[in-house]
């Protein structure tokens, strides 16, 4: 059940404990989502006292969407907030079509990936390893990802 959030309300700077009220998060998980997220970076003025402005604050609304809505890891929605293109499609199309008419691959070729060990350890099964190429011969991101899942799994990490 997801709850809602409350409108935010039209003023210039937000402190750390609304915007913690506004976003649903606490004030130490917005702290450590400065360190994980470029491109947020509220103003800190005396004894470093954060103030966010009105588009940092829908970009931590942004953020939860994209962690706790979508299951997204850290690194995931960094690359989802950096690339413009998967920004403005969603988490499906962005990440698992793979033809040039944006179908999906058939369900003997999809990859099943579960996480095992709890949420650090990701373990990816690709059923069938074939040549995965679009245009100019470079792999899509969900290839791309799905190469470094199964790279990652290799090293044991």
């Amino acid at each position: 059940m997801e709850k809602s959030l409350p409108s935010i309300p039209a003023k210039r700077y937000f402190t750390i404990g609304e915007v913690s009220d506004l976003c649903g998060v606490k004030p130490y998980v917005l702290r450590y989502w400065e360190q994980e997220f470029t491109q947020l970076k509220p103003m800190k003025r005396r004894g470093n006292r954060r103030y966010y402005q009105h588009h940092e604050v829908l970009l931590v609304r942004r953020i939860r969407e994209l962690l706790y809505d979508q299951g997204f890891t850290i690194s995931g929605a960094r690359n989802r907030l950096i690339d413009p293109a998967a920004r403005a499609s969603s988490p499906d199309e962005a990440e698992f079509h793979d033809g040039p008419d944006g179908e999906l691959p058939p369900v003997a070729e999809q990859p099943h990936i579960s996480r095992a060990d709890g949420p650090e350890r990701i373990v990816a099964t690709i059923p069938e390893r074939r040549e995965h190429t679009v245009e100019k011969g470079l792999l899509s991101a969900a290839q791309l990802r799905l190469e470094l899942i199964s790279i990652e799994a290799l090293l044991g990490g």
